[in-house]
């Protein structure tokens, strides 16, 4: 949620308001400290409850997005293509607090390389895994290297079978499917 310039409560607290009082009564000597104590006061405007409670949700949130992302990054370490991309939400303090974030690895089978492709579909899964909470997409992710996983290993399978000399039938590879 971003707030406005506009819907910002600056609220000064009792003691500057007081400070300010005095400092309105008070002799010119006076008023030049009493009004740096109220300039130090405005500058950090007090923040009502739900602005707090906001901000430590927006840096519990931010906390939360870089470690799941950095996770990736670490686990899909040579298959990352970039670092991680965050999306940003404005806090009430006018910071802007990572809620949300993506990692690009590299999926492609390798060419001609079933085993390859298998030991790199293993790695994929580990990274769309290795956060301590996987989301929905990361779930979907390493699903989809678990089909590529297994697609290798039938390739593996049937590279082994046409491997086999044509009038030796003692040693054919059987490979049973279940749906």
């Amino acid at each position: 949620m971003e707030i406005s310039a506009a819907s910002r409560i600056a609220a000064l607290p009792p003691q500057a308001a007081e400070r300010r009082a005095a400092a309105d009564n008070a002799a010119p000597e006076d008023s030049t400290q009493a009004e740096q104590g109220t300039a130090a006061q405005r500058a950090v405007p007090a923040q009502a409850p739900e602005e707090q409670r906001m901000l430590q949700q927006l840096q519990a949130r931010d906390r939360e997005v870089r470690a799941h992302e950095l996770a990736h990054v670490a686990a899909g370490a040579g298959l990352v293509r970039s670092g991680a991309a965050y999306s940003y939400q404005r806090g009430p303090d006018g910071r802007f607090y990572a809620v949300g974030g993506e990692v690009s690895i590299d999926t492609a089978a390798v060419p001609g390389d079933p085993a390859a492709t298998e030991r790199k579909a293993e790695q994929i899964m580990r990274a769309a895994l290795a956060p301590a909470e996987p989301s929905g997409q990361d779930r979907a992710v390493a699903a989809q290297a678990a089909r590529m996983a297994a697609e290798a290993r039938l390739q593996q399978a049937l590279e082994a079978g046409s491997s086999n000399t044509p009038g030796d039938n003692s040693r054919t590879p059987q490979l049973d499917l279940y749906a």
